[in-house]
């Protein structure tokens, strides 16, 4: 990712672009889902997505200057199988969230009438073919889409007369925190502003602002923005709820496409359908973008050749596991964050030992960063699988910070106790060497 040629991002553009990375149909509908579960502390995971754009400020100036992807970095310092394994780690992470578009696009036509497993098997088919075309033209239509969603959830504020249950979520959310497990709050907060500080869709683009100073300001704008639109979702609940609009039957995540097919006068009229399109369209240009990075992050890798025919094959694959994970369902935020809880230990203990050699405070050997990284893949993994399978497995109350805690710590011993023993094998060498 050489941008240094492209320093063209002014504060506003920087802005919309590290907004629009994560406010997506994960954003509203899974904040929909949690507001259905647990009232305005719902809100918690979209409210921290922009703290975690406020703890970006902190690698902000060292993104800039270093300009490499995360992977490219850390493996032109410790060497290739660190690039490689962060690199299929980021790619395993965007299974689940590839995953996460399925299945919200799915709750999305299932208002329109169309049953589950079609429509999932449709989706996944549809994502696939779209990762395989060119996206510079269809970006912009989806991104503008993306702004009508904000436009038609005001409107449904509007119309519902729910200007009141946004100040009102804003007002009960930090007080509503008290009812919810802090486990389970600090296991959404830490892993989503965690992920936000070495998210690579945000990396890309801080890379390409004209200077620092504008990398920092659309940072802080895009927190102000994302805070601000996190009660959006659950207003909109909360005025549906309190006017009766949404049947026992519904399920939070398709709590917010029938509100607005009922503003629309039903999916019969063609104004409800419209907005359920409205609505589902975006995730197809969202779940084909992630399959696309998908795909190129693995031929990027070199393993195999970067032929047309490995390209369709890997985007199949991509979307193969995908849809295996979306056909178990779950809710939006809790999958999102359990792949990215997987990641987290995988990237952090290496860039962190980066930022310690970087900052000449120590320097950890090659070995050690290997290792754990390795064991932090193994541990990181196997408890996501073990959570996804059998929730009931987890401890903390909190499958974020189960998975985080044994990624962190098998990552952590591993670095630690290689260092030491390689250090005491180096000491004993030069000892030896000096009584030669």
């Amino acid at each position: 990712m050489h941008a240094t040629a492209n320093r063209s991002l002014g504060i506003l553009s920087l802005t919309i672009l590290l907004v629009s990375a994560h406010y997506g149909l994960g954003f509203i509908l899974g904040t929909a889902e949690q507001a259905i579960a647990i009232g305005t502390a719902g809100s918690l995971y979209a409210v921290s997505l922009g703290l975690g754009f406020l703890a970006l400020l902190a690698l902000v100036k060292f993104y800039w200057h270093a300009v490499e992807q995360i992977w490219t970095l850390l493996g032109n310092r410790y060497g290739t199988p660190v690039k490689i394994g962060i690199a299929l780690m980021s790619w395993t992470s965007l299974i689940g969230i590839e995953a996460v578009q399925i299945i919200a696009a799915s709750a999305i036509l299932s208002i329109a009438g169309f049953s589950k497993l079609p429509s999932t098997i449709g989706l996944a088919i549809l994502f696939c073919l779209l990762s395989l075309l060119s996206s510079e033209r269809a970006s912009k239509v989806f991104r503008g889409l993306l702004l009508f969603n904000i436009g038609a959830l005001l409107y449904a504020l509007w119309r519902l007369h729910g200007f009141s249950e946004l100040e009102l979520a804003a007002i009960q959310f930090l007080p509503s925190l008290a009812r919810v497990d802090w486990r389970e709050e600090l296991g959404v907060s830490i892993s989503t502003i965690l992920v936000v500080t070495i998210d690579m869709k945000c990396q890309q683009f801080i890379v390409q602002a004209r200077t620092v100073r504008t990398a920092y300001w659309a940072c802080v704008l895009a927190a102000i923005a994302l805070i601000g639109l996190a009660f959006l979702p659950t207003a909109v609940v909360m005025a549906g709820q309190h006017r009766g609009i949404l049947p026992e039957t519904i399920t939070g995540k398709e709590a917010i496409p029938y509100i607005l097919s009922w503003l629309g006068g039903g999916t019969h009229q063609w104004q409800g359908i419209l907005w359920i399109l409205a609505l589902a369209i975006p995730a197809l240009g969202i779940g084909s973008n992630i399959l696309r990075i998908q795909t190129k992050t693995i031929l990027d890798l070199g393993v195999i050749p970067n032929l047309p025919r490995n390209r369709i094959l890997v985007a199949i694959l991509n979307a193969l596991l995908a849809f295996a994970i979306a056909l178990k369902d779950g809710e939006i935020v809790n999958l999102i964050l359990d792949f990215y809880a997987a990641y987290l230990p995988c990237v952090w203990i290496p860039l962190a030992a980066y930022l310690l050699a970087h900052t000449k405070q120590y320097i950890f050997s090659q070995t050690s960063v290997r290792l754990s990284l390795l064991m932090s893949a193994i541990a990181s993994l196997l408890t996501l699988g073990i959570t996804l399978l059998n929730p009931q497995m987890i401890f903390f109350n909190s499958n974020e910070l189960t998975i985080i805690t044994m990624g962190m710590g098998f990552g952590g011993i591993s670095l630690l106790f290689s260092e030491v023993f390689t250090r005491h094998n180096r000491h004993i060498q030069d000892r030896q060497e000096i009584q030669l």
